[in-house]
């Protein structure tokens, strides 16, 4: 019996000590609880979120003009520097269009024209790096990547940009010793435009590059057929001649 009343008052000690430290806890974490929510409040607006429907409706109506105001703002911001972005690289100041282009890029990521400037201004940057030292060749390299992540940013939101794809093929073909590359975007801009005798010459020029020669005399037969200008006639059957001698050496 004695031993039972021991057990019993055991069991009743581990009791009253479990809830104790439940209420403990309990009482610790509602005053973390009530902080946090006390902290929120102060940072919040107006004290607070509303809390029903109601409340936020009004909370809409309150801020949405100035809201509004604060989004045609930021467009307008984004159109400044567009503008002077532009303005700059007429002026052949393409280090600092590019900075100009960033910032308007910022307020307005979905324009592809300003990633095909953006491709531009970077590959003149990069076309004026002469390369006397090691740096001078990084900072062409980093420019020309530039300018090739700009374009292909370009056609990313916008496909059919056909400006962006003549620029990147070009990039390709002339400056990064590319033809293979250069072809694939020179054929899916011609199929767009068509009759681009430039964009002719430039592919004739990818295949020569790639040895090609069968491909490169079928282009260059393309322009002669394709064009009145007697001028582009007798180059392009001048480049077949040249060709035809290429590949018979």
């Amino acid at each position: 019996m004695k031993q039972f009343k021991e057990i019993l008052l055991g069991l009743v000690v581990i009791a009253v000590f479990g809830w104790l430290v439940t209420f403990i806890y309990r009482y610790e974490s509602n005053s973390r609880n009530k902080e946090l929510e006390k902290r929120i409040s102060e940072l919040s607006p107006r004290r607070g979120p509303p809390e029903t429907v109601e409340g936020l409706r009004q909370a809409i109506a309150l801020y949405e003009n100035q809201i509004e105001r604060n989004v045609q703002e930021g467009a307008q911001t984004g159109v400044y520097w567009k503008i002077l972005a532009i303005r700059l690289a007429d002026k052949g100041l393409h280090n600092d269009a590019l900075d100009a282009f960033e910032r308007a890029i910022y307020y307005n990521s979905d324009d592809p024209v300003l990633f095909y400037l953006t491709g531009i201004s970077a590959a003149k940057v990069a076309q004026d790096k002469i390369g006397f030292t090691a740096n001078d060749m990084e900072e062409k390299a980093r420019y020309y990547q530039l300018s090739e992540n700009a374009y292909l940013q370009a056609l990313k939101l916008d496909i059919t940009y056909t400006k962006a794809m003549y620029a990147l093929a070009i990039l390709y073909a002339f400056e990064l010793d590319r033809p293979q590359d250069a072809i694939v975007e020179l054929d899916r801009y011609l199929q767009i435009q068509k009759s681009d005798i430039n964009a002719m010459f430039v592919l004739a020029r990818s295949y020569y590059m790639l040895k090609n020669y069968t491909s490169a005399i079928e282009v260059y037969e393309r322009i002669a057929s394709s064009t009145k200008d007697r001028n582009i006639k007798e180059e392009a059957f001048k480049n077949i001649e040249k060709v035809r001698d290429t590949m018979y050496e």
